[in-house]
């Protein structure tokens, strides 16, 4: 940790940049074209900084969440400059000094974050070289650069970097004029350099939020049960916590209860006995463990058609086949807890948070704390969390309103595993129904699918969004609620991939949004797609043997996109290659593939497994998956979100769901919450087909939706029974 006055001393160059207000950088994008983030964050002098020693610091927006995001982009960065990849630095998301890219979700990062350093760090180098110019007395055209080292008609001179920094001068906006380096000229991109964020893990160096430490930093716990809108009935008197040992001060804001102590063991003993003495008043579940899907569908709805092509019921119907198939309510989970660490003093809060979206939950905090948004900093710290929203922006509301009373002391705000189980947001429980109409020929005329979801995003962007942040809603005024809604297609919330791939002639697709939710639902990693995907490819595998196709060649018939054919053929050669029985055969394999919110990566799964008919356990052998994401920029650091991607998935096909009770969420521990064990993840084999000539695409979400149905027809060709409801439990199986 710095401070900007510290840091200013010890640069070698000081940019200064103002950044245009939204409406102005709407115009200027409208104008220039310009690619990615780029558009809204013009300024090159917000995203690279060359330094007196001709070492340089990128400033991207989106944050390290253990995706290597960091890596990728100072690759990008290092080939288009044309330095070592030594020699660049990537500098903390930090509203202070970043550039606003909003939230790191959606996969997007190489693909917009990418794109816009890609610009960036190619129009700064031609700044550069006309300086260079400039110094040399010859012409640009004559100068070129080699790890920082300017050339002159290819010969290294004694000018580098560094050498013209005392000319360079970043306070412009880019032009987009200046062309990337031709990708058949790349070194550095392409190539798996070790993650930057790795050694300092893999050696327990600081490399976390829970390794900060701030000069007189105090500890806090809140006390809360899992439900924002219970109320904390009177008579709550907490004089004798008052006198625990270490506790410095007690908070209260309405039903917003919270403690703070010199020591953390302090506040977790503390926060205890303040729950001890706790009566809440709250809302019973309306809906029942196994009865989620009949609530579902009874459940009031917005219902909008998203897609339709031709005409439902025109073609040549011989039959129609329909199957329902859901998943429940499910937790993120987190390895680590959220937490958060915020400091008031002198009218500015600061807080450390490993939130996906610094300036979103900037503009929620200052609202909720009663600050102008330009009172409130919001530097990211990465944690062992999430792809998606957790805890971790209610973790930073929680510790800004704490330090709120404690003018001029850091606040170390950590949930309890319990807290997060109950406090987070969760993946919203879904139901989806499909019907098909097939020919006398057997092929589908018609199709026709209806998927039941709550929101997909209560994340709190902003002051208009504020009141989504848990604490919002206990304080005595809680702050109002804006309607929760659904991202559009194509992206999609709910229905994100509900749109199939395949051309049917005839097609309807329908999302029916419940927006008031008995359980509060928000961002999960893959949204929808994980569903929705599930019963796409279900229900294709379902067809296909019903008819006694391979399942293949059945997808192919309906597929006109040729990289999506390419993925199913790179499948079906690994599949030879590991000897792995015929999907047909009971041999326990199965495979499934999608497109990313049809726009995003291609991916396409095969899982081998068996299954104890006696217990119903179904034992994951053996992954492979064959994966389309563009130009690759790291391909280590891709096949690690993949892989990474297939073992949650099968967590969650296996194993995960919240236990519900009429008074509330009972899973608090991984015994109530069990994931998959080590000794349960099956082999993953991951292979990239290379597409440099194609736009990056991100990989983190691409292989969960084929993953779970990539294993639900494995256990089908393998029991020759279908279970059509996640996850697939021992009990499940067995019943079927």
């Amino acid at each position: 940790m710095t401070t900007r006055r510290r840091f200013l001393q010890g640069a070698g160059a000081i940019v200064l940049y103002f950044n245009a207000p939204p409406s102005v950088r709407a115009q200027q994008a409208t104008e220039t074209d310009l690619p990615g983030s780029l558009a809204a964050n013009p300024g090159l002098g917000t995203w690279l900084r060359i330094d007196a020693d001709g070492t340089v610091t990128l400033s991207p927006g989106k944050c390290e969440l253990g995706q290597g995001i960091q890596t990728a982009l100072a690759q990008i960065a290092a080939e288009e400059l044309d330095v070592s990849f030594e020699r660049v630095t990537v500098a903390t998301v930090d509203t202070a000094v970043s550039p606003n890219e909003a939230y790191t979700n959606g996969s997007r990062s190489v693909e917009v974050s990418g794109a816009a350093v890609r610009a960036a760090a190619a129009e700064v180098r031609a700044i550069l070289i006309d300086l260079a110019a400039d110094e040399l007395g010859v012409g640009s055209t004559k100068i070129g650069v080699r790890n920082g080292i300017f050339t002159v008609a290819g010969k290294p001179s004694t000018l580098d970097f560094g050498a013209v920094v005392k000319n360079l001068n970043l306070a412009r906006n880019a032009t987009g004029t200046v062309s990337p380096k031709p990708r058949d000229r790349y070194q550095i991109v392409g190539h798996s350099l070790q993650r930057i964020d790795i050694p300092r893990k893999a050696y327990a160096e600081a490399a976390y939020i829970q390794d900060i430490r701030l000069d007189g930093m105090l500890h806090a716990r809140v006390v809360r049960t899992g439900d924002c809108e219970a109320k904390l009935l009177p008579p709550a008197n907490f004089d004798a916590v008052s006198e625990l040992p270490g506790v410095v001060k007690i908070v209260r804001n309405g039903s917003f209860l919270a403690v703070i102590t010199e020591r953390e063991e302090q506040a977790v003993n503390a926060a205890k006995a303040m729950a001890r003495l706790c009566r809440w008043q709250g809302a019973e579940l309306p809906l029942q463990e196994g009865r989620i899907s009949a609530w579902l569908k009874k459940a009031p709805a917005d219902v909008k058609v998203v897609a339709e092509r031709g005409a439902i019921g025109a073609g040549n119907i011989l039959r129609t086949v329909s199957q329902e198939y859901s998943r429940p309510f499910q937790a993120h989970a987190s390895m680590s807890p959220s937490m958060a660490i915020a400091r008031e003093a002198e009218g500015q809060l600061t807080v450390w948070s490993h939130t996906q979206g610094v300036f979103m939950l900037r503009g929620a905090i200052a609202r909720l704390v009663g600050l102008d948004e330009d009172s409130v900093r919001l530097i990211n710290a990465e944690a062992a969390g999430c792809y998606g929203h957790n805890g971790a922006d209610d973790a930073a509301a929680d510790a800004a309103l704490i330090a709120m009373q404690m003018p001029g002391k850091p606040i170390r705000l950590q949930w309890s595993r319990a807290d997060e189980f109950l406090g987070e947001p969760y993946g919203s429980a879904m139901t989806t129904r499909i019907s098909a109409g097939l020919d006398d020929a057997g092929r589908i005329v018609d199709w026709q699918f209806d998927v039941w979801s709550g929101t997909h995003s209560i994340r709190p962007a902003g002051a208009k969004r504020a009141a989504h942040l848990f604490a919002a809603r206990q304080i005595a005024v809680p702050l109002p609620l804006a309607p929760v809604g659904n991202i559009p297609q194509p992206r999609g919330g709910g229905d994100r991939n509900a749109v199939p791939l395949y051309a049917f002639a005839n097609q309807r697709i329908t999302k029916h949004l419940i927006r008031d939710m008995p359980l509060r639902v928000s961002a999960m990693r893959a949204l929808g797609a994980y569903t929705n995907v599930f019963a796409i490819e279900s229900f294709m595998d379902e067809l296909a043997r019903a008819q006694g196709e391979d399942p293949f060649d059945f997808r192919i018939r309906y597929l006109h996109d040729q990289r999506a054919i390419g993925v199913l053929g790179r499948l079906r050669e690994q599949m030879a290659a590991a000897g792995f029985d015929s999907v047909q055969a009971p041999g326990g394999v199965g495979i499934a593939m999608a497109q990313y919110k049809n726009s995003g990566a291609y991916c396409a799964v095969a899982m081998r497994v068996k299954v104890d008919a006696a217990s119903g356990d179904i034992k994951l052998e053996h992954a492979l998956c064959a994966v389309d994401i563009g130009l690759v920029v790291n391909p280590d650091g891709a096949i690690n979100q993949v892989e990474g991607g297939i073992i949650q998935s099968a967590s969650w096909t296996v194993r995960e769901q919240l236990r519900l009770t009429a008074s509330g969420v009972r899973s608090t521990d991984w015994a109530s919450y069990p994931i998959l064990t080590f000794p349960e993840v099956p082999k993953v084999e991951v292979v990239l087909i290379d597409q440099p000539n194609e736009p990056s695409l991100g990989a983190g979400e691409a292989s969960q939706g084929p993953t779970a149905a990539a294993i639900a027809n494995a256990v089908a060709n393998a029991t020759g029974v279908r279970v059509r409801d996640l996850p697939l439990t021992p009990a499940r199986v067995k019943s079927a």
